[in-house]
């Protein structure tokens, strides 16, 4: 059962200039993150780096319950 505050987000492909709006942090902190397996992993087509709409939510609420 969904519960009445949970928000349903249809799947998006994130650039890396979106991703950063969301979590203010400086590009070469993001990368390493990556590396390090603390931010998702991207996803790459065509020559283009993506990261999924939910995978970056999914951090931002982690973070928010580290946080709290």
């Amino acid at each position: 059962m969904q519960q009445k505050n949970e928000v349903k987000f249809q799947t998006r492909l994130f650039r890396l200039k979106q991703v950063l709006e969301i979590i203010p942090v400086s590009e070469t902190t993001w990368w390493a993150g990556v590396k390090s397996g603390r931010s998702p992993s991207a996803i790459r087509n065509g020559g283009m780096t993506f990261w999924r709409s939910e995978d970056i939510y999914d951090l931002v609420r982690s973070i928010g319950e580290i946080d709290a």
